[in-house]
Parts: structure tokens; C-alpha cells; sequence
């Protein structure tokens, strides 16, 4: 292996210790404990494990955490009318919705009808709208914590040829609005990208976002790119990314694990976004 390694393991928990501080000195100035609230609809196996390990965060950081459980058959209605009452609930600092929704209720909907103000992952079309415009509040957790572990790490981002290997919603399409922020020149590419080889070659900065298991390969990467891996797919009870790691590694000049490598990140920016979110509803 040639490649270096970016750890999220050890970036996060430097961010988590800054987050630590910065409550500290929000609660000795009379600010009240950050609170959270989960909506999840059902029991997904992988939301589930993911509304978990966002518990465990937040006991870990000293904030709260509730999850808003509803059945797998709840009404869209119900679950609007839910997210409704925790933005009118003023001891809820942040809201997030976690995915799958009951059809044929989408995210977007769901989430058009928190208070912007207590968007924790940018899932709001206001919050949305703003980073389309350059000029972000609250970005998405995902993408936001992979841009902050190659600026922690010391990769260039300015000036920089990135390719963003997937569009959707969460992770592809506003990563590529947050390189684009920082002036890198950015292409997307997606299910309907002929010879998705050919263009990824070309970057100086390559994020893979696709949840498909090793898409991207050795011959796909330019020699010394640097390789953001944002998949977290299971394959023989074992995680693996987007991208054939061991092979890649021999030829990328810098590249993230999985797991430990963007997806650590994902919770300690969620922390951060809580503690601004119960900041903004003080003033």
C-alpha cells in the first residue's frame, strides 16, 4: 500500500472535543442542553443501527437525545404531523429524519415542514437553496464531514479537478456544491455517465458516493489522487466501500478506509449543527 490514510477515526475526535468546549461555554453562559429528535418510521436494520449509534453521540457529548418512533405503516400525514409538533416544540433544538419514509412521502416533503432553524443535516429546501447559492447555513452531515476531513488533513481542495461519482440528495449532489464553494472545478457523474473511467482519471480529488461495492477500481484513478470513499455496503458480513480499496490504494496518493475513514466524521458534524441550532434559537 502506497496511499496515505485519512483518518476519520482521529479527526473526529478532535472535532468532538471542540464541539465539547464550545458547550461548555454555551451552558456557563446559562445556554440549555442541546436536545435532539429522531424521526424514524419503522425498523430498517440500517436506519435502526444508525438512530443508535446517533444516541450514543449525543449521550457521549452530554446532549439529548429522543427518538420519535412511528410503525412502518404510519400515514404520511401522521409523520408530517409529527415533525410539525417537534418544530413547535420549543425544548427541541434540532430535528432530523431518518430514511426510509412510507411511500409515497419523500424526504423532501418530510423535511419542508421542520423550522429551518432546527434542520441538523441540511435537508430543509431553504437550507438547501442557500448552499446551491454559495452562501450555506447547514449543509448535510455526510458530505459536510468528508470536505472537513481533507481540510483537517491537509488536502488541497482550491484549484483542484474533483469528480463527484454520484448525485444523490445527501451525499453526491451537495458534496459537489461544497467543492464548487471552495473553488475546486467539479464534475458529477452518475448511473448514465458513459465510460465513468475516462472522467474519473481526470481528478485530482475523487468522492464516490453510489452505494455500489467496489465500482470504482484501480485503472480509474489517476496515480496520486486523492480518493474520499463514502460507501458502506455490507458484502460476505463485512464493510466495504464504493471503491476496491486494496487496489486503489497502490495507486491513489492519499485515500479513506471504510470503515474510519468519512464515515466518523457524519455524527461529529451532527453534534457541532445541534449545538449552532440551539445557539440560533437563543438569540
Amino acid at each position: 500500500m502506497t496511499a496515505r490514510l485519512l483518518d476519520g477515526r482521529a479527526v473526529s475526535r478532535a472535532l468532538r472535543a471542540e464541539v465539547a468546549t464550545a458547550l461548555a461555554d454555551f451552558r456557563a453562559a446559562g445556554g440549555p442542553q442541546p436536545r435532539l429528535a429522531v424521526v424514524q418510521v419503522g425498523d430498517d436494520p440500517a436506519a435502526t443501527a444508525y438512530v443508535r449509534s446517533i444516541v450514543r453521540s449525543c449521550a457521549g457529548a452530554e446532549m439529548a437525545c429522543a427518538v420519535e418512533a412511528l410503525p412502518a405503516d404510519a400515514a404520511p400525514d401522521a409523520v408530517l404531523a409529527l415533525v410539525r409538533r417537534l418544530s413547535g416544540d420549543p425544548a427541541v433544538h434540532g430535528i432530523l429524519i431518518q430514511a426510509p419514509l412510507p411511500p409515497p412521502l419523500t424526504l423532501a416533503e418530510a423535511a419542508a415542514a421542520m423550522d429551518p432553524r432546527k434542520d441538523v443535516d441540511g435537508a430543509h429546501p431553504l437550507n438547501l437553496g442557500r448552499l446551491a447559492q454559495g452562501r450555506p447555513t447547514i449543509a448535510p452531515c455526510t458530505p459536510e464531514g468528508g470536505v472537513e476531513l481533507l481540510q483537517r488533513s491537509g488536502i488541497a481542495i482550491t484549484g483542484q479537478r474533483a469528480v463527484v461519482v454520484g448525485r444523490g440528495p445527501t451525499v453526491g449532489r451537495p458534496l459537489a456544491l461544497l467543492l464548487l464553494g471552495l473553488d475546486a472545478t467539479v464534475t458529477v457523474c452518475h448511473s448514465r455517465t458513459p465510460d465513468l473511467g475516462a472522467v474519473t482519471r481526470q481528478a485530482d480529488l475523487l468522492a464516490v458516493a453510489t452505494g455500489r461495492p467496489d465500482l470504482v477500481r484501480a485503472e480509474m484513478v489517476r496515480p496520486g489522487a486523492t480518493v474520499l470513499d463514502f460507501g458502506v455496503n455490507e458484502v460476505d458480513g463485512r464493510l466495504v466501500g464504493d471503491v476496491a480499496f486494496d487496489a486503489v490504494s497502490e495507486v491513489a496518493g492519499a485515500i479513506t478506509p471504510v470503515p474510519g475513514g468519512a464515515g466518523p466524521m457524519t455524527n461529529a458534524v451532527l453534534l457541532r449543527h445541534l449545538l449552532h441550532a440551539a445557539r440560533r434559537l437563543q438569540d
